[in-house]
C-alpha cells in the first residue's frame, strides 16, 4: 500500500510539474524561431530576387539557380568542397577508429581519462590559431622544408602550403581527435561479456571484430563522421588560410559573392544549395547508419 500511495503520489508530482516543464520549452522554440527559422525563410526569399543596377528587386524568378549551375566556376566550388569533405571524413575516419580502440580495449581504465584529457588538449586552442600553425609547419621556410633542405633531400623547398593538401591536413589534425571521442563512447558501451562470448563460440579475433566489434560501434562512427562531414563542408576559416587561392570551396565562393558583388541573391542560392547537400547527407547517415540509436 505504501508503494502504491508513493507511486501515485510521484506521478501527481510529475502532472503537476508538466505546465511548468512545458513553459520552460518556450524560450527554446522562440530562440529557434527567431534565430532559424526567421533567417532561412529571408534567405530563401532573397534566393528568388535579382540584384540589378546594385540593387535588389523582389521579382521572384529562378535565374539565380540558373546561373548557378549554368557557371562552372560555381559548380566546381561545389564540388571541391564535397571531395575535401569526403577525403577529410575517410582519413579522419581511418585514424580516429584505431586510436579510439587501443584507447578502449588497450589502455588501463586508470589511464584512460588522462589520454582523453590529453586528446582534447586542440580543442583548448583557437581554430585561427590552429591553421596558422600548420602555414608555419607547411611553408616554403617551415619546418618540414627546412629539414629536408639540411638534410639533402630536397634541392628547393616542396611546395606544401596553399594545396588541398594542406586544407585536409588541417581538417584531418582537428576531426580526429573529434572522431576519437565519439569512437570511444561507443566503444566503451559493448559489454566486454559480448567479445569472451564470441571467442567461447570459436571466433577469432579478427571475426570477433567484424562481427562484433565493429556493427555495435557503427553509431559512434555516424554520429562522428557527420558532425565531420557538416563542419567541413561549411567551414571558411581552413580553406583559407591553408588553402589560399589554389582552389575555391563553396563557403569562399559565398563570401566572394558578399564582400565583392554584393550579390545577396546569389549568396542565398548557394547557401541553400550547400544546405540541401548536408539535409541529404543527413538522411543517409540517419537511414543507413542508424545514428538516432547511439
Amino acid at each position: 500500500m505504501l508503494a502504491a500511495d508513493d507511486a501515485s503520489s510521484s506521478r501527481g508530482g510529475l502532472l503537476r510539474n508538466l505546465p511548468i516543464a512545458r513553459l520552460a520549452l518556450y524560450p527554446a522554440l522562440a530562440y529557434s524561431f527567431l534565430f532559424f527559422v526567421v533567417p532561412f525563410l529571408v534567405m530563401f526569399c532573397v534566393s528568388f530576387w535579382q540584384r540589378t543596377r546594385g540593387r535588389m528587386e523582389a521579382t521572384w524568378v529562378l535565374d539565380n539557380y540558373t546561373r548557378f549551375f549554368s557557371r562552372d566556376y560555381l559548380v566546381d566550388a561545389l564540388y571541391n568542397s564535397a571531395e575535401v569533405t569526403v577525403f577529410t571524413t575517410i582519413i579522419s575516419v581511418m585514424i580516429a577508429y584505431p586510436l579510439a580502440y587501443i584507447l578502449a580495449f588497450r589502455v588501463p581504465q586508470k589511464w584512460q581519462k588522462l589520454i582523453l584529457l590529453t586528446t582534447v588538449l586542440p580543442f583548448w586552442t583557437a581554430y585561427v590559431v590552429r591553421s596558422y600553425s600548420w602555414l608555419l609547419v607547411l611553408a616554403d621556410n617551415g619546418i618540414i622544408n627546412s629539414a629536408l633542405v639540411r638534410v639533402g633531400l630536397v634541392a628547393e623547398p616542396l611546395t606544401l602550403a596553399y594545396t588541398r593538401g594542406a586544407t585536409v591536413l588541417g581538417f584531418v589534425h582537428f576531426f580526429t581527435m573529434l572522431l576519437t571521442l565519439t569512437i570511444y563512447s561507443s566503444l566503451i558501451q559493448i559489454p566486454r561479456n559480448f567479445k569472451q562470448a564470441a571467442s567461447d563460440l570459436g571466433a577469432s579475433p579478427l571475426q570477433t571484430f567484424l562481427h562484433v566489434t565493429l556493427p555495435l560501434s557503427v553509431p559512434g562512427v555516424a554520429v562522428g563522421a557527420f558532425l565531420t562531414f557538416v563542419i567541413t563542408i561549411g567551414d571558411y576559416i581552413t580553406p583559407q588560410i591553408l588553402g589560399g587561392n589554389s582552389e575555391v570551396l563553396i563557403p569562399q565562393a559565398i563570401i566572394l559573392q558578399v564582400q565583392r558583388s554584393a550579390n545577396f541573391p546569389m549568396a542565398a542560392v548557394m547557401s541553400l544549395v550547400l544546405m540541401v547537400l548536408v539535409t541529404c547527407v543527413y538522411l543517409l547517415f540517419n537511414r543507413h547508419l542508424k545514428m538516432d540509436r547511439l
